[in-house]
């Protein structure tokens, strides 16, 4: 696993698993969100999003969280693993506005600059709809794509249980 992309409705917790992996396997971690969103949550012109995500995959080794249909491909043709968190709406729902409790007024470190956590309608639709306009999509791609890794974790404890699997054969690896 050196080109690791991890997908998944918004607040299932993509950056949180980016993380924890990036520290475990001692990658650079990119948070899509970061890159897309400027300030005042003004979106990045689609062409120069485009160049981001080129620029990112050039890297040997990397960890890219986010899914952004539009520049999907992209990473999907670099990447050698692809980890999708495929949960319920109920919970990303319920993450989302924990999340906007938990930093209210405050920018999470997995977003870009001037962008102080909020949440609206829009949004919320946005996650409640994901199964249903986004997977297909993602199914389809995953499919037509040449990847051998695809790991598709449904549950906080299926990702917690891969968490330690990773751990354990990073420790049995390196000890």
């Amino acid at each position: 696993m050196d080109r690791i992309l991890i997908i998944g409705s918004s607040a299932a917790g993509k950056s949180s698993l980016a993380i924890k992996l990036g520290e475990i396997l001692g990658k650079k971690v990119h948070h899509l969100d970061a890159y897309y969103w400027q300030p005042n949550w003004r979106p990045l012109e689609k062409e120069k999003f485009r160049e981001v995500n080129h620029r990112l995959v050039q890297d040997s080794e990397w960890i890219i969280d986010g899914f952004y249909g539009s520049t999907f491909d992209i990473r999907l043709k670099e990447a050698d693993t692809v980890i999708l968190l495929d949960y319920s709406r109920y919970l990303c729902m319920y993450r989302a506005i924990k999340r906007r409790i938990q930093y209210n007024g405050t920018i999470r470190p997995d977003m870009g600059s001037g962008c102080k956590e909020k949440i609206d309608l829009e949004f919320l639709k946005y996650i409640w709809d994901f199964p249903k306009n986004k997977m297909s999509e993602i199914n389809q791609s995953l499919a037509e794509s040449e990847l051998q890794r695809v790991i598709r974790l449904e549950s906080p404890k299926e990702t917690e249980q891969f968490i330690r699997n990773v751990k354990e054969k990073m420790s049995q690896e390196t000890g």
